[in-house]
C-alpha cells in the first residue's frame, strides 16, 4: 500500500512537457532579442548594457581560448570542499538534534542566533581573523550551506514515521544501523531539498568572497572586468556563472532522482 501511495503521488506530480520547456527557453530568447533591438535602436547606452550579440562574441573568445578553465576550477574547488564538508556536518548535527531533545536544547539557541544573519555580513570579521585566503572563503561558504541543510535534516528526522523506528527496535538493530537504514532514507527527501537550496547559496557566497578578496575565481574576474570597464567581458563571465549555476542544479536533480528514485517512479 505504501508503494502504491508513492506511485500515485508521483503520477499526480506535474511534469513539464517538451513544449513547455521550449516555451521557457523561448522567453529567454525573446528577452535577449528585445535587449538587442533596444541597443541597436540606441534606446540604452551600449557602454553600460552591450548588445547580447557582442557579449556572445566575447563569450566565444573566452571559451575557445580555454581561459575559463582555471578560474572556473578555482571556484568549483572552493565550492566543492566547503559544500560537502558543511553538508556532512549539518546532517550529523541535524540527526542529533532531531533525535535528542538534550542536543536540540543545547544547540538550538546558537543556531537561531547565527542562522538569520546575512552571511555576507560575516565577511568583515572573517577577513579580520582569517585574512583574504582560502580559509575565509571556505568558512563563509560553509556557513551559508550549513544552516539550510541542518534545518531540513532536523525536520526530516522528526517527521520519520515512528512505526519504522519501532520496527527497527523490534528487530534489535543497533543505533548506527537504525540511523543508516531507517532514519536517513526516510528523511532523505527533505535533506536533499535543503542541500539543493544550499548549493545555490554556496555558489552566491563563493562569488561574493572572490569579489571581496580580489584573488582568483570567476567572481574575481567579474569584478576585475567591471573595474577595468571591460563591460562585454564582464557580462560574458556573468553568463558563465549563470550556466554554471544551471548545470550544478541539473546535476543535483539527476543525482536526487537516483537517490530517491521511488519518489519519482512512474506508474505502471
Amino acid at each position: 500500500m505504501a508503494e502504491a501511495a508513492r506511485r500515485g503521488a508521483a503520477a499526480r506530480a506535474p511534469r513539464a512537457s517538451a513544449f513547455e520547456r521550449a516555451l521557457g527557453g523561448g522567453v529567454i530568447v525573446l528577452l535577449l532579442a528585445c535587449v538587442e533591438a533596444a541597443v541597436r535602436a540606441k534606446l540604452v547606452n551600449p557602454a553600460l548594457i552591450p548588445a547580447p550579440s557582442s557579449v556572445a562574441a566575447r563569450l566565444w573568445e573566452i571559451l575557445s581560448s580555454g581561459d575559463f578553465l582555471k578560474p572556473l576550477g578555482v571556484t568549483l574547488y572552493l565550492l566543492g570542499i566547503a559544500y560537502f564538508a558543511a553538508c556532512a556536518l549539518a546532517i550529523a548535527a541535524g540527526i542529533a538534534m532531531g533525535r535528542s531533545r538534550a542536543a536540540y536544547n543545547l544547540l538550538e539557541p546558537l543556531v537561531e542566533v547565527i542562522r538569520p544573519l546575512p552571511k555576507p555580513a560575516l565577511l568583515p570579521p572573517l577577513i579580520l581573523f582569517l585574512g583574504l585566503g582560502d580559509a575565509m572563503k571556505l568558512s563563509i561558504i560553509g556557513l551559508g550551506v550549513f544552516f539550510p541543510v541542518l534545518i531540513n535534516t532536523v525536520q526530516g528526522v522528526r517527521g520519520v514515521d515512528p512505526v519504522l523506528i519501532d520496527t527497527g527496535r523490534t528487530f534489535r538493530v543497533g543505533r548506527a544501523v537504525l540511523i543508516l537504514r531507517v532514519l536517513l532514507p526516510a528523511a532523505l527527501p527533505l535533506i536533499l531539498a535543503g542541500m539543493r537550496v544550499a548549493l545555490g547559496l554556496g555558489l552566491v557566497l563563493v562569488v561574493i568572497a572572490e569579489m571581496l578578496s580580489g584573488t582568483g575565481g570567476v567572481g574575481y574576474l567579474v569584478i576585475d572586468m567591471q573595474r577595468s570597464f571591460r563591460v562585454q567581458h564582464m557580462y560574458a563571465w556573468v553568463v558563465i556563472l549563470a550556466v554554471l549555476g544551471y548545470a550544478l542544479n541539473a546535476a543535483f536533480l539527476k543525482a536526487e532522482h537516483r537517490l530517491i528514485h521511488w519518489a519519482h517512479a512512474k506508474p505502471e
